[in-house]
């Protein structure tokens, strides 16, 4: 009786089932071969790793061999990275006999037909998908899903990602966006999961800003009209004319990508989600400091920066400029502004007006109108000749000069001897 009961507890081999016959594995009874064809997915052990090639046992005759660019969807895989012995694994049955009489199976093949059908319930559901990045292509990244999925770079974060090689490795979470099955294509979206995320901070902070608020962000991205600062979840923009009270030709002249900045608030469109900021309103106007430092009438010193046909403009501290109009470079008559000065001279100006409103600020070269009466009236104060009168003898004419010697005197008394008639 122990004898039956160790013999009914004995647990079955595969010898039980097959034997060896000239090379090959014959079954002992051909009811016990597993009934499968073309296109159909069986499950199997790994019984043998080699470099280009995977051994399973099915429980067909022959062992189904999968070749190493059908084990994974990752390109270049070693077999011994993706499998171990013994491991069961699921293949698509692609031949099941070749012209050698092999069982040919393909694992990846057999994974892709169980995501998909997993990828597809997720699309119709808009639930997420995770897998890591396995290739850093054109455009992109392709995510293992299961399957390749294609995960476009201007997806991949909220703002646009320059260095795509850092997220090689990252198991992302992304939604499914697009689907075709006839051509095996995937797109995803992790962008859409970062901004369903930041949905709920994006109108508490769109809630909370108000107009004339201080507040801290981070800068994000540059472009050409301005810079982009993360406020905690949402993205403002400072307009490249608020980044500084000077002219600004690109927003790198200012601050630079991932600089903390203190801005204000200058408008909030809730309904559009946009938000104006402005840097140069947190520092203080050097137009201002002019304004409150300089009078009218008084001197000051800068440097020509610009020439143009009307006059030149003159920097006399940083960020504010003055223009001396052309009618004011000299007391004569001016064609061009280079006559008088050149871009990079320095010159002592004096203030003619100052309109705070229009933040404009006008020089001039010439001198005070003070100074330039006082001229004349100092030339008047000179001793001065008489004008000579017509037709009046030479001996008058030495009498109203008041000289009765020198070269004229000689000059003309040397005339009075010559006989001009004989002549």
């Amino acid at each position: 009786m122990t004898d039956t009961t160790q013999s009914a507890s004995r647990e079955l081999t595969m010898k039980d089932f097959f034997r060896e016959e000239n090379g090959e594995v014959i079954p002992l009874d051909e009811s016990v071969l597993i009934d499968f064809k073309d296109g159909d997915i069986v499950e199997g052990e790994v019984v043998r790793i080699d470099r280009d090639e995977v051994l399973v046992d099915i429980g067909y005759k022959s062992e189904g061999l999968i070749p190493s660019n059908e084990l994974t969807i990752r390109k270049g895989a070693d077999p011994h990275e993706v499998v171990d012995l013994g491991q069961r694994l699921e293949a698509l049955v692609l031949q099941k006999e070749d012209a050698d009489g092999r069982l040919i199976l393909s694992a990846k093949r057999a994974a892709f037909e169980r995501a998909w059908n997993r990828i597809e319930e997720a699309y119709n559901d808009q639930r997420t998908v995770e897998g890591p990045v396995i290739e850093v292509v054109k455009g992109g990244l392709i995510l293992d899903i299961g399957l390749r999925g294609f995960l476009p770079a201007s997806l991949v974060d909220i703002r646009r990602v320059r260095n795509l090689d850092s997220f090689l490795g990252q198991k992302l979470e992304c939604k499914v966006i697009e689907l075709n099955r006839s051509r095996n294509n995937v797109v995803l979206s992790r962008r859409a999961v970062l901004e369903e995320e930041r949905k709920e901070e994006r109108e508490r902070i769109l809630t909370s800003l108000e107009e004339g608020m201080i507040v801290t962000g981070t800068v994000s991205n540059l472009v050409d009209f301005g810079a982009f600062v993360d406020l905690e979840g949402i993205d403002g923009l400072i307009h490249i004319s608020e980044l500084s009270w000077q002219h600004v030709d690109h927003p790198s002249e200012v601050v630079e990508v991932g600089e903390e900045v203190e801005v204000k608030v200058l408008e909030v469109d809730r309904d559009r989600e946009r938000i104006s900021l402005g840097l140069k309103q947190t520092r203080k106007d050097p137009w201002q400091e002019i304004v409150e430092r300089v009078k009218v009438g008084e001197q000051i010193k800068g440097r020509v920066t610009k020439l143009v046909s009307f006059g030149a403009f003159v920097e006399v501290a940083e960020g504010v400029e003055g223009l001396i109009h052309i009618s004011e470079l000299a007391e004569h008559h001016v064609e061009t502004p280079d006559e008088i000065v050149r871009s990079g001279d320095e010159v002592d100006a004096r203030i003619i007006d100052v309109d705070a409103r229009r933040r404009r600020l006008s020089l001039s070269l010439r001198p005070k109108r003070e100074d330039r009466e006082e001229r004349p009236r100092r030339e008047e104060q000179r001793p001065r000749r008489e004008p000579e009168q017509r037709g009046s003898s030479s001996s008058d004419r030495r009498s109203s000069s008041g000289e009765g010697s020198g070269l004229r005197t000689g000059a003309f008394d040397a005339l009075s001897d010559l006989n001009l008639e004989e002549r």
